[in-house]
């Protein structure tokens, strides 16, 4: 990816989460570690530009990191967008990939974008509700200078972004072709605004 010019989308990841190895959790509201919380604000912090403009998702891991951030930048205020969140698999939430068991796994990546795993959300439904906020973060035609804008987010909404930008919506990926790669815990990658394909 070449350096982002213009307006920037800041993907960043939470710091990793208080739940068990091999646990599914998606819309399940775990906290976050909070010493590496506050490692991941401060490099945050000293790496944001002025006036940035600064949303969170709504589930804890994240808030916790937007309010350890706006204690360190009280210049940027961020805020709550349910948007952001990360995906929902319903009834499987809170529950191991091992328990869960490979015949639901199978009908879920046999209707990858379109079945809700556990009953919860599709990805087809997550990609529409990020493509919204993404669409919400576009640069305004030449009335003000591009500010970066700033996700506190999950790996789930980053790799949509992905996807969006490389194919605009309404294409729906197979499971072999969905992005593998995400920010690592309380970290982040930084993305064109201008590149979203509509």
């Amino acid at each position: 990816m070449s350096p982002p010019t213009g307006a920037r989308l800041w993907l960043v990841r939470h710091a990793r989460p208080l739940v068990a190895p091999g646990t599914c959790y998606g819309a399940l509201d775990v906290p976050a570690d909070a010493a590496a919380t506050r490692v991941a604000a401060q490099r945050l912090a000293d790496a944001l530009p002025p006036k940035a403009q600064v949303f969170h998702s709504t589930l804890q891991r994240c808030e916790l990191l937007a309010h350890d951030l706006q204690a360190l930048r009280p210049d940027l205020t961020s805020n709550p967008d349910a948007r952001l969140r990360e995906m929902d698999f319903g009834h499987w939430e809170g529950r191991t990939w091992e328990h869960i068991g490979k015949t639901a796994i199978d009908a879920w990546t046999a209707a990858f974008a379109t079945h809700a795993p556990g009953g919860g959300e599709s990805l087809s439904a997550m990609l529409a509700r990020v493509s919204l906020a993404l669409r919400a973060t576009q640069p305004q035609p030449a009335k003000q200078a591009a500010q970066d804008v700033v996700w506190i987010t999950h790996a789930g909404v980053a790799r949509c972004v992905a996807w969006l930008q490389a194919h605009g919506d309404g294409v729906w990926p197979r499971p072999e072709q969905w992005p593998a790669a995400a920010p690592a815990w309380g970290e982040w990658e930084i993305r064109n605004l201008d590149r979203f394909s509509s």
